[in-house]
Formats: C-alpha cells, structure tokens, sequence
C-alpha cells in the first residue's frame, strides 16, 4: 500500500524538484508591454530586468514575438544571479535620431546569455542627415556591453544602426556566436562588431554586411579570436585605426581564421594615424582567408591622415611587431594586392607570409604587386605576388 501511495505521488514530486531547480521566467507582457511596434516598451522591460537581477537563482526574460518600441534601455547590475535572455520578437528602435551615444546596454554585468534577438535601430534618418551635411549628432550604438564579464550573445541579429552595431568595452569573456549584422554599404561608420579595451572575446560563425570595418578592433584589446566569419560589404576587417589620441595604444595575441571577403574596400589591415603617440601591436596571425574581389587584401597602413589634417610629414610612434599572414588567397580588385606602409620612425618587424596566393582581378595583363616601405620579415612557401619582405 505505501509503495502504491508513493508511486502514485512520484511524478508530482519530480514536478515540484523540477520546478524549484528551474529558472524563473519573467515575461514582458506581465509588466505592460505592447507587440504593436509603437507603444514604448523600454520601461515593462528595464522593469521585468529588475525582477530577473534581483532574484536569488537563474532567471530567464522572455520577449515573446511580436514587435516592441524601445526608444532606449540600460540594462544594469551586478544582478543576484545569471539572467538568460529569450527574445523571439523584435525590439525596434525610434525611427526619430537623438543625441544618445548608445541604444540597448548591458553594464556591470555577469554570466549573461543572450538568445535568437533581432534588434532593428532604424537608423535610416540620421543617416540622411548626414548624407545632406545637415548638423547631425554623431549616432547611437546599436548594442553595446560595458564593464562587463562572462558574456554570450548567440544568434542575435542587429542592423540598421545609427553607429556602430555592436560594440563590446571594457569587458572579458565575451562570446559572440552566430550572429547576423546587416546595414546599407552607404551607411556610415556603421562598423558591425567594435571591441575596445577589452580581452578574452571570441567572434565566431558570423555573417556580417555593413558600411564600415565588418569587424573593428580598438586600443587595449588582447586575446582576441575571430573565426569563421563571412564579410562583405564593408570595409574589411581591422586593427585600427590606433594612434589617433595620446595615451599608450596595446594590442596583442589576435587570431583572425577562416574568413571570407566579398567586394570589400579592405581585407586584413592593420591601421595607425600618422601621429607619435607610443604604443605596439604584436603576436597578430591572420590564417586561412578568401578574397574576392577585395580592393586591398593585405594591408599595414601607418600613415593615415584624412584630409591631411593635424598629422601631415609626421610618423606613427606605434610599432608593428610579430604579425602572420598565412594561406591567404583569392582576388584583389586593385593592381597592389599586398601594401606594407609602415611607420619611418618605427618600421614593421618580424612580418611573416606563407602560403599567400592574390590574383588581379583588373586588366588581365597586368599581374598584381606587393608594395613595401619600411618593414623587415620573411616569406616561405608560394607567395604571390612576389613577396617584396
């Protein structure tokens, strides 16, 4: 008779274990939001964030389908717990620009996960103000994580954004898997995923299309890997541009691998403004990349000086140290496959090339080049153009 009770009862307590070892689920609809795209839902979902960051175990916010306004949000802690976060629907941005430097945030926080999120910032008005020259502000970033550790973004999409679109600062242990980043090649400073100040953060499997750097690395980054990435439109992607304030500039142990480039201004490029300011870039290895039809492939630039302003016939105090292409081929739409423009007061050292093979994709007598100033180093294996290392 007791075993007969007890298993009458054992799926009801398996339920009530199950349930307690589970997370809490907020959903924004509980605290007023609307899926009609025009009510503002930032304070039912910084009000449901409340509640998951303060709750004592695992908490999940849940964004169901559906449209939601969300004019801006500072998604803040240290939280009580991990928060995972489910967002089916689409959180939409006003389509009225402001002079706010940042949209969604998410700052002081930790053991974060972020799931299947499309966030759409509609920043097409501020970019025809300046595509009119009007006086405009200078833009919103879509995404950003600030100050933050142990951080997964996976399957998010972002686009459209005033700014840049996702920009990742002052943070450690950031993961970005699987995300899709989409905005006009017209659309400007618009770079897909920026890190700054930053370390221990992997960028992987990733389809990124934009009007500037696909993928921008900043000052203070170090232990970085980028991995599988598809690119294009877009401006490539760079270290850089550095140098441009005082203040040291450090960038070291960066792994770019397994990318693909499509008729972008720019491959791989390491970028420095022509300015004094100290500061290295070292233990960099870019290793198996396509090109096709890039209009620079490779390339080191540390004479940058738009419109010649504040740094003309000066030289990049940031020296350039240990970098590694190796197995990069495919076309290049200019003559000067490969450019190597370093810096006359500290020239490149230590640059490696193997395996490097770039056609031109122009006039089909004229083979493509390798351009060198200021730089020493090595090649092996097949390197075309011919390596001027």
């Amino acid at each position: 008779m007791a075993l007969q009770l007890l298993t009458s009862f054992l799926p009801l307590l398996l339920l009530l274990c199950f349930t307690n070892l589970t997370m809490a689920a907020y959903s924004i609809l509980s605290f007023g939001a609307k899926p009609d795209g025009w009510m503002d839902s930032a304070p039912a979902l910084l009000a449901a964030w409340g509640k998951a960051c303060g709750d004592n175990k695992p908490a999940t916010l849940v964004v169901p389908k559906g449209y939601f306004l969300v004019s801006r949000a500072l998604f803040q802690g240290p939280c009580k717990n991990n928060i995972r976060l489910l967002i089916h629907g689409t959180i939409v941005g006003d389509s009225a620009y402001s002079a706010a430097s940042e949209w969604i945030t998410f700052k002081y926080v930790e053991g974060l996960s972020l799931y299947s999120a499309t966030f759409d910032a509609r920043g097409q008005s501020l970019w025809s103000c300046k595509a009119a020259k009007r006086s405009c502000p200078t833009g919103s970033t879509a995404l950003t994580i600030s100050q933050s550790k142990n951080v997964t973004l996976s399957g998010v999409t972002v686009k459209n954004s005033e700014n840049f679109q996702i920009a990742i600062m002052f943070s450690q242990g950031v993961r970005v898997e699987g995300a899709t980043v989409t905005a006009p090649v017209d659309s400007p400073n618009t770079d897909g995923i920026h890190v700054h100040m930053s370390s221990l953060v992997s960028i992987t499997n990733s389809t990124i299309r934009t009007g500037d750097d696909c993928i921008s690395l900043g000052t203070g980054v170090t232990n970085i890997s980028v991995q599988d990435i598809r690119c294009g439109p877009g401006h490539g992607i760079s270290i850089g541009s550095l140098g441009g304030s005082p203040g040291d500039t450090i960038v070291q142990n960066v792994t770019v691998s397994s990318v693909i480039l499509t008729g972008t201004q720019n491959g791989l490029r390491i970028k420095t403004w022509a300015n004094p300011y100290d500061g290295f870039v070292s233990g960099i290895i870019f290793r198996h990349a396509i090109m096709n039809n890039v209009q620079n492939p490779i390339i080191i630039d540390q004479n940058y000086c738009p419109g010649n302003a504040n740094c003309p016939n000066q030289s990049s105090g940031i020296k350039i140290s240990g970098v590694q292409f190796d197995d990069v081929k495919g076309s290049s739409a200019t003559a000067v496959a490969v450019k190597l423009d370093c810096s006359r007061s500290n020239p490149c050292s230590g640059i490696e090339f193997t395996s490097i093979n770039l056609s031109y994709n122009g006039n089909k007598r004229r083979m493509a080049e390798s351009f060198c100033r200021n730089v020493e180093g090595s090649s092996s294996g097949l390197v075309n153009p011919p390596s001027c290392l």
